[in-house]
This record gives structure tokens, C-alpha cells and sequence, in this order.
């Protein structure tokens, strides 16, 4: 009987040990994956991620996939498994990559790492949760950089959070605010709508939208009357809901769709957010006269910069690229040329006359508009968490780059014309200076901002 007993705890012993061992090589499996021999050799042939002036961005070697670079780009580069991609351009040109084939990308890793670097100072100093910038080359549609806050090292992606390692240029959605009214400006100048000097009575508070109506107010304190050049520069509100009075509701949602709201983003491959733009039927006076100051429907940091982009390229809008070997997405006229350059002089005069000092640089012409959007929370607008917004581009009279930005729930100072507005600015003199170009006198204002 005793040898028996011995026999079956020998037998119970060398079973649990099996199961001990099973369970470190499924351990083994999920944490490392494939024998490291047949890793390496999977890895070993992965192309590169790089730059078109050859930096390298991703690229395996002794059989480990490696950044070079850090942090830089991260959460657009994403990161490796054990044998394919994750996220980012990683798992987008998975097959690609797997094949040996390099994946070269438009990034510029200067100005990439000149937007990341000032992004961070400006979402720390006015304690941010989190923001992006996107920067774009305006005849190409080239993203030239695409920088998120919190950084993210895909050297390192285990201990990260899901969202430091967000691609929040490409992803974040929100509402754009009033920087949605230069481009409603514009559309209103295509339409004949309005002209730079054409006045209207803005009292501080109007109630809109008939007997299911509400009432806008304006949150800058501004002249009794402004014409359309001083609605921009006071960001008023009440001045936009007379600008688009006679704007019908079919013209309007088709100048906001152009302008690549309420759709995809024609980027191939890579994942995009789509933001919202209420069908038309659903307009009534009300929808037509918030969606003129960006209220009420949502976009993305890529959306809002291909928007001001089409603003920029003498009213056309031209599709982002980032792979250099994906051929050129759609393009469309969205405002004719002379519209598109009267917009370029009042979104001029807006920083020149408005907040020169916060998004100007002296003797360079910029052009562009600030959004202070309230956030939605539980279904309601928030008192207290705010996007703050800046769209623009430059140099105004024959524009070269846009930039976009935002940043989300900063507690100290969440207007867009003293966080997103300095942003925009810093990103841009970097850039000049990179092009050594030299200053230049400022013309004289050809509208003034206010009547």
C-alpha cells in the first residue's frame, strides 16, 4: 500500500510539473511570441520606415525592430508585435514592410520635432490633458509633421498608456468653434453673400432661430456695428448668424462638405477619424447659423488643417498625403480664386489687427483665426473643459504651410488666442527660420476692423 501511495505522488508530481512547464511556455509564447531564432529571421528582412531626406524613422536590426529617433512621431510611426504591426504606419503597411519594402514617408523630422517640442510646452504650461498640431505643405497636401501630447516611445510601447500612444492628429474629434468661420466667410464671399466692408448690427446677444430658436452670445466685447472684416477680427457670433441670414441651408452644408467635414479623409491606409456634419434635412435656422461659427458639428486636427488648406491653395482643396508612394487623393475647387485671396487679407488682418502678439511675428504676414469651443459632456456644454483652436496659414499673400492645432482641457488658459494661438506661432517662426527668409514690411490693412 505505502508503494503504491509513493508510486501515485511520484506520478501526481510529474504531472503537475508538465502543467508547470506548459504554463511558462504559453507564458513564454504571449510575452515573447515565436522562438527568438525564428523572430529574429522574420524581423531581419522588415523594411524601413524613413523620411524622404533618408532619416530613419523604424528599422530592424540583429533581428530587433528599432526607433532611432525615440520619441519622435511615435504615435504616427506605432510600434511592433512579435512579427507584424500594431498601430500606426506600422500595422497600416504591414504587408509592405513584411515584404522588405521601406516605407517612406513626407514627414519632416525638423519641423516634426519642432511642433512636438513646442506642443509640450504650451499643453504643460497651461496644464492640458492632451493636444495635437498638424502641419502641411499647401500646393502637396504633404503632412510635414503631425505632433501629439502626451509623447510616445515605441521603443518602450508596453509602458505606455493606450492614450499617450493615440494618434491624436489623425483620431481626436471635436468641435472646431469659430475657427469654422473663415471658412464660412469665405463661402459667403464665393456666394456674394457679403463683402469685406458690408455692416451689420451686433449687439452682444441675438436670439435665432424663430419660435425653436435660442439666443447666441458674443463672448468679446466689440462696437455696436461690424462689418464681415471686424466679425473675424472680434470672432462675434451674432455678426456670423447676419452673414449666413440668406445662406440657404442646401449651398452651406455643400461649402462645409468641400471643405472635407461629415467625411473620410481620403489618406489611404492609414486609420482616420471622421468628424460630423448633421445631414442637411436635420438644418433649420438655428443648425445653419451654429454650424457658421463651428458649433453643433465635430472634425479632426487632419480635417481642420486640410480645410484652412483649401483656403491657402487659392480655393482648392487638395487631399493629405504622408507616404510618398500612395499617388495623389482627390482634389476639388471649393471657392474661386479671387475669394480665396480676399479671405487670405481678413484672415490677415485678424492676427495683424487682432492678436498680433500672440500669433504674429513681426515683419512676416500670417493669416489665420482662433476657436474657443466648449466641450460636450454628458450631452451638455461645459462650463469648465474647453478646446482650445488655431487654424492658419502663411505667408498670407502666397501661402506655403498650414498649420493646425489643438489643445484639449487646459485648466489656466484655455482661450485659442493666448494657448493655441502662441502654438501656431512658435511652429511657424521655426519654419521661416529654417527657410532663412527674410522680413519683409507689412502692407497696410485693406479692410478695416471695424466700420
Amino acid at each position: 500500500m505505502e508503494l503504491k501511495i509513493r508510486n501515485r505522488s511520484r506520478i501526481i508530481q510529474v504531472i503537475a510539473l508538465l502543467a508547470f512547464m506548459s504554463l511558462v511556455w504559453a507564458y513564454a509564447q504571449l510575452e515573447w511570441g515565436l522562438p527568438q531564432n525564428i523572430k529574429r529571421a522574420v524581423l531581419q528582412s522588415r523594411g524601413s520606415i524613413v523620411t524622404e531626406s533618408g532619416t530613419a524613422l523604424a528599422r530592424t536590426v540583429d533581428g530587433k525592430r528599432m526607433y532611432p529617433q525615440g520619441k519622435l512621431a511615435g504615435q504616427v510611426i506605432g510600434m511592433m508585435g512579435v512579427t507584424d504591426g500594431l498601430e500606426g504606419l506600422e500595422a497600416a503597411y504591414n504587408s509592405q514592410l513584411s515584404a522588405g519594402e521601406n516605407v517612406t514617408v513626407t514627414l519632416d523630422p525638423a519641423i516634426q520635432a519642432t511642433a512636438e517640442n513646442v506642443l509640450a510646452k504650451g499643453v504643460q504650461e497651461h496644464q492640458g490633458e492632451y493636444g495635437s498640431v498638424v502641419v502641411m505643405e499647401v500646393r502637396t497636401g504633404k503632412i510635414i509633421a503631425a505632433a501629439s501630447y502626451p509623447p510616445f516611445d515605441p521603443n518602450t510601447w508596453k509602458t505606455f498608456s493606450p492614450a499617450a500612444r493615440r494618434n491624436r492628429p489623425f483620431l481626436d474629434r471635436f468641435e472646431p468653434g469659430s475657427t469654422v468661420k473663415g471658412l464660412t466667410v469665405a463661402a459667403a464671399l464665393n456666394e456674394g453673400l457679403t463683402t469685406p466692408g458690408t455692416t451689420y448690427d451686433t449687439p452682444m446677444q441675438r436670439f435665432v432661430g424663430g419660435r425653436w430658436g435660442s439666443t447666441i452670445h458674443d463672448a468679446v466685447d466689440h462696437p455696436r456695428t461690424l462689418n464681415t472684416q471686424g466679425i473675424l477680427r472680434y470672432s462675434s457670433n451674432v455678426g456670423m448668424s447676419h452673414v449666413v441670414e440668406h445662406f440657404p441651408n442646401e449651398k452651406l452644408y455643400a461649402y462645409l462638405h468641400a471643405f472635407g467635414f461629415g467625411q473620410d479623409v481620403d489618406l489611404p491606409t492609414m486609420i482616420t477619424a471622421s468628424g460630423t456634419l448633421q445631414p442637411v434635412g436635420k438644418w433649420n435656422d438655428l443648425v445653419r447659423i451654429t454650424n457658421a461659427f463651428g458649433q453643433g458639428m465635430s472634425a479632426t486636427p487632419l480635417q481642420l488643417a486640410a480645410a484652412y488648406n483649401a483656403l491657402a491653395n487659392d480655393g482648392r482643396y487638395v487631399s493629405p498625403r504622408l507616404v510618398m508612394s500612395e499617388p495623389a487623393g482627390v482634389s476639388r475647387n471649393v471657392v474661386r480664386v479671387d475669394s480665396a485671396h480676399t479671405i487670405h487679407t481678413l484672415l490677415r488682418n485678424v492676427i495683424r489687427d487682432g492678436i498680433p502678439g500672440a500669433a504674429g511675428i513681426k515683419g512676416y504676414d500670417l493669416a489665420g483665426k482662433t476657436g474657443t469651443a466648449q466641450v460636450v459632456v454628458n450631452g451638455r456644454y461645459s462650463a469648465t473643459i474647453y478646446d482650445s483652436v488655431f487654424a492658419g496659414f502663411f505667408p498670407s499673400d502666397a501661402p506655403r504651410i498650414t498649420i493646425a492645432v489643438m489643445v484639449h482641457g487646459a485648466r489656466y488658459e484655455y482661450h485659442g488666442s493666448m494657448l493655441a494661438a502662441p502654438i501656431y506661432r512658435d511652429v511657424a517662426a521655426a519654419i521661416i527660420s529654417q527657410w532663412g527668409a527674410l522680413p519683409t514690411e507689412p502692407p497696410q490693412s485693406e479692410a478695416s476692423s471695424a466700420p
